[in-house]
């Protein structure tokens, strides 16, 4: 899952979206340097990648992409999955997409200090293009993929990806609404567990 999908996971604790967000620029212990709560939210990201990219449904999906993007293809059907909870928002939240983004955006604004360096050079993007709200259009996807394959020294090709997407439309389409519900029950039981 990507950007969209692990803050809609966080729940209502403003920190747990927090360290949900940042999560994969933080690297290893470092984590116990913030509070218990962002802390938490690192730690709930963590165990939702391991519950993806564990699921046989993700499975599936990556199996096939594998063809085009290789090692790649478990990012590639992370932005996808983000793809269809932006299309599908209102099957999943009650509150607009739109909003929600802002909700978000305010929340890293709010904490820039606390923002490893890799968030703080991309959250300017990120707003100004309105990423979350984005990955609900083609040309939305476009730029993020278009960015990733720069990260890779474009070897990913994953600038091609909306491509394939269009292709594997409606099979990505039903395998993520077949997983996010189980990925939202297992979220739910690990925001639980960070209360007690």
């Amino acid at each position: 899952m990507n950007f969209l999908a692990h803050s809609h996971l966080s729940g209502e604790n403003r920190d747990i979206l927090f360290g949900n967000f940042i999560a994969d620029s933080v690297k290893g212990k470092t984590m116990n340097d913030f509070p218990t709560n962002i802390k938490n939210g690192i730690l709930l990201h963590r165990k939702i990648d391991s519950f993806t990219d564990k699921h046989e449904i993700v499975k599936t999906s990556v199996r096939l992409l594998r063809p085009a993007y290789g090692k790649f293809s478990g990012v590639v059907v992370d932005i996808y999955y983000d793809h269809f909870l932006a299309v599908n928002w209102a099957d999943y939240s009650q509150t607009n997409l739109k909003n929600f983004a802002k909700h978000v955006y305010l929340i890293l604004g709010n904490n820039f200090s606390l923002l490893p360096a890799r968030t703080k050079r991309m959250l300017p993007f990120l707003i100004a293009q309105n990423w979350l709200v984005g990955y609900s259009k083609f040309d939305g996807l476009e730029r993020v993929f278009a960015g990733m394959d720069r990260r890779t020294n474009n070897i990913s090709g994953m600038k091609d990806a909306v491509v394939q997407l269009k292709i594997n439309y409606d099979e990505l389409g039903l395998q993520f609404k077949e997983f996010y519900p189980q990925l939202q029950h297992f979220a739910n039981e690990q925001l639980q567990e960070l209360k007690t």
